[in-house]
């Protein structure tokens, strides 16, 4: 069951149309929000409509989408961020090439896939991993079953959460255990400092970092401003969404794929958040479904309300 923060929601009838997008979305202009400036670029398809508006980088949102048409519901793939090169991205194979670690702590498919990669530059040493869940492992299955399994997948927390790794990540005898984290520019310290406190030797790599995207299509943002429900994996991906809609009542839901998200959600004063208990593609799949059914009643509830008010 998902959870659900309601923040003083307001009565749900989209204050959007498209004759009110048409006049301030015109082709090759530049929209600004608060703190970035978003390149308006122009399209002649129109998308189908769609219930769902999927945000991550562009290619990645292949395995909700299905899983979302096998429940009829179509989506939108209106990307919000886009990953780059971090700083010590270049260092990650020298490190894994020259020396030695006891766990490689992985808190994110896309750290995972960047760590993979220097991984093979690296020659594919003997490495052992520590996934924070199920949807950042699925990452390595390729990697786990080669031959004489160089990579192994030798932990996952209770809860798929980083405070849950660093409470649970095995530490074994009284001598230092080191820890490579490759992680993204944007993540906290939590990690590392809640290791350290427990006594591992931690060296953080920022291997790479998120951006928002700086172009977005007039007619996908009119599409997507309309949809009931918006899915967003990142806080930063929240971030970029609520830059982008700053200049419109926007109030509709967000789905979120864990508690971290549905925190950063509330900070940024959505009112409207359902995230799973525990993150992952599942819980986040149930999440989409609850949003999409409250905003199925709150509809109903309006046109009732309207019905009456004719009679």
């Amino acid at each position: 069951m998902a959870s659900v923060l309601l923040l003083s929601r307001p009565p749900v009838s989209s204050p959007f149309s498209k004759k009110a997008f048409s006049s301030c979305l015109s082709t090759k202009k530049t929209f600004s929000s608060s703190s970035h400036r978003f390149k308006i670029r122009a399209c002649s398809a129109s998308p189908a409509e769609a219930r769902v508006v999927v945000t991550r980088e562009r290619g990645k949102n292949t395995k909700l989408i299905n899983a979302l048409a096998k429940h009829d519901i179509r989506c939108l793939e209106f990307p919000l961020i886009k990953h780059v090169q971090g700083p010590d991205a270049d260092r990650l194979s020298h490190f894994l090439r020259n020396d030695s670690f006891d766990w490689i702590i992985i808190t994110s498919p896309e750290a995972g896939s960047v760590f993979l990669d220097a991984w093979k530059a690296a020659g594919n040493p003997r490495v052992q991993v520590g996934v924070v869940g199920q949807g950042t492992a699925s990452t390595f299955l390729e990697a786990s079953k080669l031959p004489d399994q160089p990579l192994q997948i030798a932990f996952s927390p209770s809860k798929a959460t980083g405070k849950v790794l660093v409470q649970e990540l095995p530490r074994s005898g009284q001598i230092s255990c080191r820890v490579l984290y490759p992680a993204s520019v944007k993540a906290s310290n939590e990690i590392e400092d809640s290791l350290s406190d427990r006594g591992f030797d931690v060296l953080r790599l920022n291997t790479y970092d998120t951006v928002p995207v700086q172009e977005v299509d007039p007619q996908e943002l009119e599409q997507a401003l309309l949809v009931p429900v918006v899915a967003v994996a990142s806080p930063s991906a929240l971030r970029a969404w609520v830059n982008l809609v700053s200049s419109f009542k926007w109030d509709n839901s967000v789905a979120c794929i864990g508690e971290t998200t549905a925190a950063a959600a509330k900070r940024l004063g959505l009112t409207n958040i359902y995230y799973p208990k525990n993150p992952g593609i599942e819980g986040w799949i149930e999440s989409i479904l609850e949003a999409l059914n409250s905003s199925n009643q709150s509809q109903e509830v309006v046109f009732s309300q309207t019905i009456k008010k004719r009679l």
